[in-house]
């Protein structure tokens, strides 16, 4: 009878969260932290992750503002075109907001705003040609950082994380009046 030898997995490398986990633990073991091990790790990864991502904005003479509206734009097709309501209704910021980036945007010669046909009041805002390859270029090169940056995790964990979220999110979003 032979004995199979069972491959001893290595404990799962810790980081600062688990720290932190541990010292509340030891402090409140009481107060349940399994929030902090989601949402502070997500909280690190996002402040982790925002200066590569704004540092391809700034390459294309953008901030993440600005960058918002123009793919906002460049999403929505051809003509590329939205109503400025549209538009700050889909960024969630203010109409005052969106007005300061659309006038940066105007002056850089990204995008133009247009009469609507039978619509005077209104001026939708569609991007120039410049707009779309510049556009089109910084979601590229932002898509590409991003990937490098999940490169860690398999297809599948990939896959299994954004569904994952997705569920929180979705979760958060039905339980919180801003969201």
């Amino acid at each position: 009878m032979s004995r199979q030898k069972t491959a001893r997995q290595a404990p799962p490398a810790q980081d600062g969260t688990d720290e932190r986990r541990a010292q509340w633990q030891a402090e409140l073991p009481d107060v349940d932290t399994r929030g902090m091990a989601i949402l502070g790790r997500a909280r690190w990864i996002t402040l982790t992750a925002r200066p590569p991502i704004e540092a391809v904005f700034k390459r294309h003479g953008l901030d993440s503002g600005e960058a918002d509206v123009l793919f906002s734009l460049l999403r929505s097709g051809p003509p590329y075109r939205l109503r400025p309501t549209e538009l700050f209704r889909a960024l969630m910021i203010s109409s005052g907001g969106l007005t300061d980036r659309l006038n940066r945007l105007e002056k850089a010669g990204l995008i133009r705003r247009v009469a609507a046909e039978g619509d005077g009041r209104s001026l939708p805002v569609e991007l120039t040609e410049q707009g779309i390859r510049c556009a089109g270029d910084a979601f590229r090169e932002d898509m590409a950082i991003e990937a490098a940056m999940l490169a860690g995790l398999t297809e599948d964990e990939q896959s299994q994380l954004a569904s994952l979220l997705r569920k929180l999110a979705l979760t958060i979003g039905a339980t919180q009046p801003f969201a």
